[in-house]
């Protein structure tokens, strides 16, 4: 029976159309490059930062949930709960994995996988840490950005001795982060010989070990604290400054956070930045590059915090000297 020309062409028309929708489907249901984020506090501590990494990912061409997908987990400020959600990153096959906020999740993160691409972000040096092989080649699937905090904590030190320079000086460490903890007492204590201070060491990893902490400050008469780098005392930065405040303790802290929240002074990293060059190296690693050929990013910009409103509730008198050199100053 003879097939007119018109129904010959809409059969090969609909040929056509059954060759090419398998691949229209495929092309809209291919799965997005997954971004694995891990973080030892919780999602209510880490608002700006996480604002801040998504910034930077958007500046290499990628959005959240629209060309790549991203997958929290959040440590809780449990730190033995980050290796397990090291595992998860790495089961759910992460294209590549961020630890992001402290040492022990990046090296959660590094023990949990050879092979994924890591990025971190520590305020440790990577090379004490363990974290990488060299800064400017880290080898491996590790890099990442450090603002070294820790490195600058010597200089927190020299700050509060100019603002206290007849008070015996403490240092707070969290013991649980013990690579940070350890480098913070060792550079600090080199510090403190060369001024001709004696440091006193306190450590707290918990609420109640900060109770007792501040009994202990004011029964051995310190005059001034350092709080050193830590996730845990960051979580804490408000309850740090109302503890030092009724204490009537000069401290100094690494974060803007800390003088907003009422203390005395900060001296450390831009977080921002640092978060927003972390973002940057997911999007260049999701482009192809590899870690190995990434320089660990060593954010350079520190800034000097001062509240004077805290310095009157003290009843001190901030050198000159030092508030000409800060990078703010709030009144």
């Amino acid at each position: 029976m003879p097939v007119d020309r018109s129904s010959r062409r809409a059969f090969i028309a609909g040929l056509g159309s059954l060759t090419t929708l398998p691949l229209v489907a495929r092309a809209q249901h291919a799965p997005m490059p997954v971004i694995g984020v891990l973080a030892a506090e919780a999602p209510e501590q880490f608002g700006s930062r996480l604002t801040a990494f998504f910034e930077g990912l958007r500046e290499t061409g990628y959005e959240n949930h629209q060309n790549v997908m991203a997958e929290l987990r959040w440590g809780q400020n449990q730190y033995d709960l980050l290796a397990p959600l090291a595992a998860e990153l790495v089961a759910r096959q992460a294209s590549v994995i961020v630890a992001l906020g402290s040492a022990p999740a990046a090296l959660a993160v590094k023990s949990a996988t050879t092979t994924i691409p890591i990025v971190f972000w520590t305020a440790g040096d990577p090379l004490d840490l363990g974290l990488v092989d060299s800064l400017n080649r880290p080898g491996a699937n590790v890099t990442g950005v450090t603002n070294l905090n820790v490195q600058v904590g010597p200089k927190r030190l020299e700050i509060m001795h100019e603002v206290t320079p007849n008070a015996n000086l403490g240092l707070l460490v969290n013991p649980s982060s013990s690579h940070l903890a350890n480098a913070a007492i060792k550079l600090s204590e080199v510090a403190a010989d060369e001024l001709g201070l004696q440091l006193r060491v306190f450590k707290a990893s918990t609420e109640s070990e900060l109770d007792v902490t501040f009994a202990a400050l004011a029964e051995q008469n310190i005059g001034g604290l350092v709080i050193g780098s830590d996730s845990f005392f960051l979580n804490r930065s408000g309850q740090l400054a109302a503890r030092a405040l009724r204490s009537a303790l000069p401290a100094i802290f690494q974060y803007r956070s800390f003088i907003e929240a009422g203390g005395l002074m900060s001296y450390g990293g831009n977080q921002a930045e640092a978060y927003r060059a972390a973002g940057r190296y997911v999007g260049r690693i999701l482009k192809g590059e590899a870690p190995a050929d990434l320089p660990v990013h060593q954010s350079t910009k520190v800034e000097l915090l001062i509240n004077l409103n805290t310095a009157r509730a003290l009843n001190l008198t901030i050198p000159p000297s030092l508030l000409a050199r800060a990078d703010e100053v709030i009144e």
